[in-house]
């Protein structure tokens, strides 16, 4: 135990002096960053393009369609002549063929099918968001959790220097024949503790800082160290937002809500396109065909020229068409009544959402007020803590009180600024998940 305080110093030693080589990277940077390299950021973008094209089509099928032909034939034996008389020779054919088709009324739903494309890239849009906020968070919670590692390696280091300075001055009392050589050894031991601890907050340090280079998708050889911000005050007289106040601000903003409204708003577009195909559709069209055939003569029997072919044998027409639905075994009908399911489905899946929001927020609340309660309680407990603890040490430097209550009375105000530490930074946490579902940008 004794070898453990020097290797816990070589190793902050180490650990701080590759930390101070790198960048400081402060939250915004991290946000940032996280947003333009996150896998599932990147995956939600390209779903949104996905449906982006699938609003451009759904606006080009109102266009007409436009198609061409061409073939080319050898015949052998018998072959139909120009003058509709049947010759035995071989020859070679060449057709071709443009037509065009445009629709001109189908139920709508060429304009329900664009409607219903423009709310599932709006939804997709939203999902986007929601998976922006969603890390953006994550990486809020991790920076935060490693200010409170910092905050905890701090507070390991101020006791091992309380105990180092308690050692010289109990050293000193014992070569004195003041205090019995026991007292020193629990000291010292009591030392050897609180490096493995000091060992053990600079452990979870790094951890803390892996799992922001994991949310940042960043390589851990990348390395960086966090700005220190400036963390709002904590106040026993602050004020939070009302819970419900916050969900009637948060619902008609969060992209999860406008999410499940898109695609509330789809679910009814698709009923709209399966009721068109009980309409009758109206297109119009229009065909041009023409050939040309190497042994084709007139009735001299000179050969026809490809020129003159073209000008005999092309022919062209236009019109309009209506297709009446009278019977389709019933499928018209089927998918109206599932796309009407969907609607209910996706009534319920709005609501659902609205439900998951309001006991986030509401849960988000009960924390932050709990964490407020536990901060003030936490803060008093470290005033009185240190105050027993100055009263314990200037009886233990006389030799009133024995090392076992000193470490206690130590032990105890060492916990008492854990405790607050980590209620500080849970409450901060909590306010800002507030502020965020109010509509707030993250900032620290």
């Amino acid at each position: 135990m004794k070898h453990l305080f020097p290797l816990a110093f070589l190793m902050l030693f180490v650990f701080s002096g590759t930390i101070n080589a790198q960048e400081t990277w402060d939250l915004q940077k991290c946000i940032n960053y996280a947003l333009e390299n996150n896998i599932q950021i990147q995956q939600q973008s390209i779903n949104t393009d996905y449906y982006g094209n699938e609003l451009k089509q759904a606006k080009k099928n109102l266009l007409p369609s436009v198609s061409g032909g061409l073939s080319n034939s050898f015949n052998f034996g018998r072959t139909l002549q120009y003058d509709n008389t049947y010759a035995n020779y071989n020859s070679n054919q060449t057709n071709g063929n443009l037509s065009a088709n445009v629709t001109l009324w189908n139920g709508f739903t060429l304009q329900n099918s664009i409607d219903k494309a423009n709310l599932d890239l709006k939804a997709s849009l939203a999902d986007l968001q929601k998976a922006k906020d969603d890390i953006m968070l994550f990486i809020a919670a991790s920076y935060l959790e490693i200010l409170f590692a910092e905050e905890l390696v701090q507070v390991a280091e101020d006791q091992m220097e309380v105990t180092k300075l308690q050692i010289e001055r109990t050293r000193k009392l014992v070569d004195a024949g003041s205090l019995a050589k026991g007292s020193l050894l629990e000291i010292e031991a009591q030392l050897a503790g609180e490096e493995l601890n000091l060992v053990n907050q600079q452990n979870s340090l790094q951890l803390a800082y892996l799992n922001l280079y994991q949310l940042l998708e960043l390589p851990s050889t990348e390395q960086f160290k966090i700005a220190e911000p400036v963390l709002p005050v904590v106040k026993a007289n602050g004020t939070l937002l009302n819970s419900m106040q916050v969900f009637r601000n948060a619902v008609n903003i969060r992209p999860e809500v406008k999410s499940a409204e898109y695609r509330l708003g789809s679910s009814k577009e698709q009923v709209a396109i399966a009721k068109g195909s009980l309409y009758p559709s109206v297109s119009f069209g229009a065909d041009y065909y023409n050939s040309y055939n190497n042994k084709y003569e007139d009735l001299v029997g000179d050969k026809i020229s490809f020129n003159d072919q073209l000008k005999n044998n092309e022919r062209y027409g236009v019109g309009v068409n209506m297709r009446i639905p009278i019977f389709s075994k019933g499928q018209v009908r089927t998918q109206i009544k599932n796309a009407e399911l969907q609607v209910l489905n996706q009534e319920l899946e709005l609501q659902s959402t609205k439900n998951v929001l309001r006991k986030e927020i509401e849960q988000a609340y009960t924390n932050a007020l709990a964490a407020l309660k536990k901060y003030m309680a936490s803060n008093k407990a470290v005033e009185s803590m240190q105050e027993a603890f100055r009263y314990t040490e200037e009886k233990f430097n006389v030799g009133m009180v024995n090392s076992v209550e000193y470490n206690q009375s130590k032990n105890n105000l060492a916990k008492a600024k854990s405790d607050l530490a980590q209620a500080k930074y849970d409450y901060i946490f909590r306010t800002k998940i507030l502020d965020f579902y109010n509509g707030e940008i993250i900032e620290l």
